[in-house]
């Protein structure tokens, strides 16, 4: 019905959800965009992916980066990853992406990806697939920023498969607000309020049967050990693993740092030949005058440098003990086909006279 003057009432305006809002807040402030109602469009927004499975974590932060998207401020584009490794994969993954095109997303990109399990467990391989194929997007799509829609509980489970596994500050630590080409605006907000958003927005999440097996570790940790530590030591225990990520996580950004340059400074790189493969050496005396904390970094960092995969404490251990030794010793093998020895200055053998008194990194074909 119009008014007295003719002209029609005006709808009330929908209140804002305040777990929308919050959310909305947490991805500005990790983007550098506006939260008020002023704002400036660009005339060649950048792009920002994100990454999307379809389930409420993934759907919601597409859903709440879309509406900066439709202000201009940036292109928000989608990568849905299909593992293969359910059946209907393939029709969850095409679901998915029609129901983030329908939310204003381009461009949404389908990904398959074939999962090889290197002896790491199906979640490692899943998770090295996955990452390939985002950076594999942002490459071809020419976006610097790809979101991730890890929540304060992903955190807090992540600190607790640290612990269990013995291995360090940095798994500790979590995962970083932002590294690299990744951000995950998401790590202040519990799984309850992405499930909120969800609804709010009238979003139709899917919900990943994986999520309740009891085969997967984190399945458990999720399901049997948060709950319990929950009604033991109380409802913010969550909170306080994510708060404890999130101190170890300054304090290993600033140790891996430090370990960076030493690593800079010490290490000598021998290119591969038809003799020998490549090779990374670190001078002895170097390492060993280096705090342990600086030394243990500074041997994977040879290791990755050869295309290895991280190695665990107690390989790193191994590695180190070769520095007690009085004469040539090794090898030791690392993570990724990577073998470490030492080479005496005593030791008489047809090598390069650069190599001794050196750890030599070498990895097989």
């Amino acid at each position: 019905m119009g008014s007295e003057n003719g002209t029609a009432p005006s709808l009330p305006r929908r209140r804002l959800d305040p777990t929308v809002g919050k959310a909305r807040k947490m991805v500005a402030e990790l983007l550098g965009l506006s939260t008020t109602g002023k704002y400036t469009p660009t005339q060649h927004p950048p792009l920002v992916l994100v990454g999307c499975s379809g389930g409420p974590d993934s759907l919601a932060l597409a859903a709440v980066t879309a509406f900066f998207a439709s202000r201009g401020e940036i292109q928000v584009g989608a990568v849905v990853v299909d593992h293969q490794m359910q059946a209907g994969s393939a029709e969850v993954a095409q679901r998915t992406a029609g129901q983030l095109r329908s939310l204003g997303l381009d461009p949404v990109r389908v990904s398959q990806v074939e999962v090889e399990n290197r002896g790491d467990g199906p979640e490692a391989a899943a998770r090295a697939a996955r990452f390939t194929a985002l950076e594999e997007a942002a490459r071809d799509l020419g976006a610097e920023t790809v979101l991730l829609a890890h929540t304060q509980n992903d955190q807090a489970e992540s600190v607790l498969l640290g612990l269990a596994r013995g291995s360090g500050p940095r798994s500790l630590a979590g995962m970083r607000e932002r590294r690299g080409l990744y951000a995950r605006p998401f790590l202040g907000l519990r799984r309850d309020e992405t499930l909120a958003i969800c609804e709010a927005l009238d979003l139709d999440p899917w919900h990943d049967p994986a999520n309740s097996d009891e085969n997967y570790l984190r399945v458990r940790v999720r399901h049997t050990v948060l709950p319990f530590l929950r009604a033991e030591l109380g409802p913010a225990v969550t909170e306080s693993l994510a708060r404890t990520a999130s101190i170890l996580g300054h304090d290993a950004d600033f140790l891996d740092e430090l370990a960076s340059e030493q690593y800079a400074r010490i290490s000598e790189h021998v290119p591969a030949s038809q003799a020998d493969d490549a090779q990374v050496r670190l001078n002895e005396e170097a390492l060993r005058a280096l705090a342990p904390a600086l030394r243990m970094r500074v041997l994977a960092l040879a290791v990755v440098e050869l295309g290895g995969l991280q190695p665990s404490y107690e390989r790193l251990v191994g590695a180190a003990s070769l520095l007690e030794r009085k004469g040539s010793a090794g090898p030791v093998q690392m993570a990724g086909k990577v073998s470490v020895w030492r080479i005496s200055r005593a030791k008489g053998v047809l090598q390069d006279a650069s190599g001794y008194g050196k750890l030599v990194f070498r990895r097989s074909p």
